[in-house]
């Protein structure tokens, strides 16, 4: 049934298009409208009365700038940029899956719902995602902990491949993914309205924003709910720990969750000077596979299949409070940022209470609890120095408390400080040529709490005590940064080069966690004696283009002296494997390529790419690649996109193959996995009906129901494919 109609929807789609070519010659591909992007803010949305439209004369101005069709060079490192449509456009459940199109850039999923970033093969807390110029803080040292962001409130995504530490610090050291709401409005009051849904989970769901603005002050108020059932994969049963699991109608059970989301910016644009808060709520609350938790839940007593839509125990729940405040200050040309946050991350996992080795049954399901408070203050201020050299420095600082709970033990509580600086100069040898180069010094401080068990076990005398899981512990890190490159211009050519020594402290998991994450199916234990990690990384970004054609290519190479990793190693723990962290040099290199070809108005053919190796050149494991290693894939596609026509003033097809290899290095226990093909299929169309619009997007993911295994994902680990074909459908209302 689905099959018919998404077919009769695309003979639609088709048919309005080829008449639309027969009554009106095709016009070029649309672009961003100016309010799209930012504008002074003595100039937005005011309108100048023909009085004043009178020739002003202006002495000689000399600039010496950056190019509006070489956005690249602005940054000797590769930076991707896309808007709030092209999220809309690719619309897969998660904000980072809807990027996944990106060479670079994965999305390590966790069911259908959920997904962590990941750069290059770097991922957790060796990347960050900034929103508004705040360090997003979440849990994001677990594999099961999703990103709590609404992505129907992004306006722009920029995202930094490669070493970002020398702007962002610690943990930047394998890129950014940076969020801006940035949007002003014009109007007194405008907004939209987004529906959408999808086939897999079952998922429905709405988005909407209603904004104005009142003279210099302006507001935005965005609001999101989603409902999802338990998803579907292309299998009937599964095996875990040998043992044989039905899935009833091909469902994961207990993968069902919702989304509910809330935010609200208050902002002021004055001549020289502007301002914007930024209140924001992300509540998810998802259940885990039930199987996937223990072999205890084949003696439950609940029904998980009962019911699609319910979330039963096992299930975690995450409620994300942010406060931040924006301000710019112009004086001349010197320019000063400054940017000041808290957020509050509440966590909870639940389990049905089950004993588990000297352990009892605990006295309720909060298996555990942590609670994180983050506080950051960042400034920042340009200046141009003379007529070719430009300076900017910043200062951060930033505190974070997080406090566990639960009788379950993974990571104990703890406190972190961290400080940096940098001075970061760019030199304009002419318009084409430019050189770079920046310094950075950072300072980090945590401190561990000491934790004992709530029950006794006996120790090596059999004397029945509590055992201490966490001592107390305070380390210091410490880190001098620098980074330098250059940009190169010349005719369809760019070059660009960046070299540069990255930093990253140890978590406080990486040095003091002792337990059992039953989630990702694993005992995992810290090292106190961790040393800060380090990287020397070198990119490159070499691009052809002209009226056709766009060819880039971009080039990497990281080495590690010290990577922390998890170690697998032969011991065991109730059945479970026991992983210590450890450090190892490391080198990773590979590339991404991306080719964008305009046969005609009409028709576009493109090609992306990625590669990445990976080898461990010292410790247990010498010889071996890293966990979770993306292998190479390829993504071909071919787009339509006609002209106005009786069925929409624009519209768009694309037919998408991607192709993934097989990744067959490993770091054992790892098993390998097989490569794979996919078909997928977008189609799109929008409306102008006076001053509102209206848009319907259609995207058939895994067309033809292919059973695969991605090789970075949560639930490969123990044998479940990835969701089978899954139909989504946005309708967009712009007033």
């Amino acid at each position: 049934m689905q099959i018919k109609l998404v077919y009769s929807i695309v003979l639609l789609f088709l048919w309005g298009n080829l008449r639309a070519q027969s009554v009106q010659t095709p016009t070029t591909p649309t672009t961003l409208q100016p309010s799209q992007f930012p504008q002074p803010p003595d100039t937005i949305g005011v309108n100048i009365p023909d009085e004043e439209k009178t020739p002003i004369e202006l002495e000689e101005v000399i600039v010496r700038g950056d190019r509006k069709r070489n956005i690249q060079m602005k940054s000797a490192q590769n930076i991707v940029r896309v808007d709030k449509s092209y999220i809309e456009e690719n619309f897969s459940g998660s904000l980072m899956q809807s990027l996944e199109k990106i060479p670079g850039v994965r999305a390590m999923t966790i069911g259908s719902g959920q997904s962590k970033p990941a750069i290059r093969g770097l991922g957790f807390n060796r990347m960050i995602v900034t929103e508004n110029g705040i360090k997003h803080e979440g849990q994001q040292w677990g594999e099961d902990h999703g990103l709590e962001i609404d992505q129907f409130s992004v306006d722009e995504v920029e995202i930094v491949k490669g070493p970002g530490s020398l702007l962002y610090g610690s943990d930047a050291i394998g890129g950014a993914i940076q969020l801006r709401n940035n949007y002003i409005p014009t109007e007194r009051t405008e907004g939209n309205i987004n529906l959408y849904g999808r086939s897999n989970n079952e998922s429905m769901g709405v988005s909407g924003q209603v904004a104005g603005r009142i003279d210099r002050w302006y507001y935005k108020v965005n609001a999101t709910y989603m409902d999802y059932a338990d998803y579907k994969v292309p299998t009937d049963s599964i095996q875990y720990y040998s043992y044989y699991i039905r899935l009833k109608d091909r469902r994961l059970r207990n993968t069902a969750g919702r989304d509910r989301n809330a935010g609200v910016t208050l902002g002021f644009l004055g001549k020289n000077f502007r301002s914007n808060l930024l209140i924001s709520n992300i509540n998810t609350r998802s259940g885990f596979f039930a199987d996937a938790h223990g072999l205890e839940v084949r003696l439950s007593d609940i029904n998980y299949d009962r019911s699609f839509r319910d979330i039963d125990l096992p299930y975690h729940s995450v409620n994300h409070f942010k406060l931040v405040n924006n301000s710019v200050w112009r004086i001349g040309s010197v320019t000063w940022e400054g940017n000041i946050a808290f957020q509050k991350n509440l966590r909870e996992e639940l389990s049905e209470p089950v004993s588990h080795g000297y352990m009892p049954v605990p006295p309720n399901p909060m298996e555990r609890k942590f609670d994180k408070n983050t506080y950051t203050a960042t400034t920042l201020l340009r200046m141009p120095v003379k007529d070719r050299l430009s300076l900017q420095g910043g200062f951060s600082m930033e505190h974070q408390h997080n406090k566990r709970g639960g009788w379950g033990f993974v990571i104990p509580d703890f406190r972190t400080t961290s400080v940096g600086m940098f001075v970061y100069g760019r030199y304009h040898i002419s318009d084409d040529l430019i050189l770079s180069t920046g310094v950075r010094a950072d300072k980090v401080k945590i401190h561990i709490d000491s934790y004992r068990d709530w029950y006794e076990t006996p120790d090596e005398h059999g004397n029945l005590v509590h055992k201490e899981r966490a001592a107390d512990l305070r380390k210091k890190f410490g880190s001098f940064t620098w980074s330098t490159g250059l940009n190169y211009q010349r005719g369809e050519w760019m070059l660009k080069a960046n070299i540069g020594k990255s930093f990253r402290a140890p978590t406080p998991k990486e040095l003091g966690s002792d337990g059992v994450n039953y989630h990702i199916f694993r005992y995992e234990r810290g090292d106190y004696n961790l040393q800060a990690e380090e990287a020397y990384q070198m990119d490159m970004g070499i691009s052809w283009q002209n009226s056709m054609m766009t060819i880039q290519w971009e080039p990497f190479l990281n080495y590690f002296p010290n990577y922390i990793y998890l170690n697998p190693t032969p011991e065991y723990y109730e059945g479970l494997q026991m992983y210590h962290y450890a450090q190892a040099r490391v080198i990773r290199y590979g590339f991404e390529t991306d080719i964008q070809l305009q046969l005609t108005r009409q028709f576009t053919l493109g090609m992306q790419s990625e590669y990445l190796y990976a080898e461990q050149l010292s410790g247990d494991k010498k010889g071996y690649s890293l966990p979770f290693s993306p292998p190479w894939s390829a993504n071909f596609s071919i787009g339509y996109h006609p002209g106005r026509g009786f069925l929409g003033t624009d519209g768009d097809i694309l037919l998408e193959y991607k192709v993934t290899g097989s990744q067959e290095r490993i770091v054992p226990p790892e098993e390998k996995t097989e490569g794979y093909q996919l078909l997928n299929l977008s189609l799109g169309r929008s409306w102008q009906i006076r001053n509102n619009a209206m848009k319907l997007r259609l995207q058939i993911q895994n067309l033809l129901n292919k059973r695969y295994y991605d090789h970075t994902g949560f639930y490969r680990l123990i044998g479940i494919p990835e969701p089978g074909r899954n139909i989504s459908v946005m309708f967009g209302f712009t007033f």
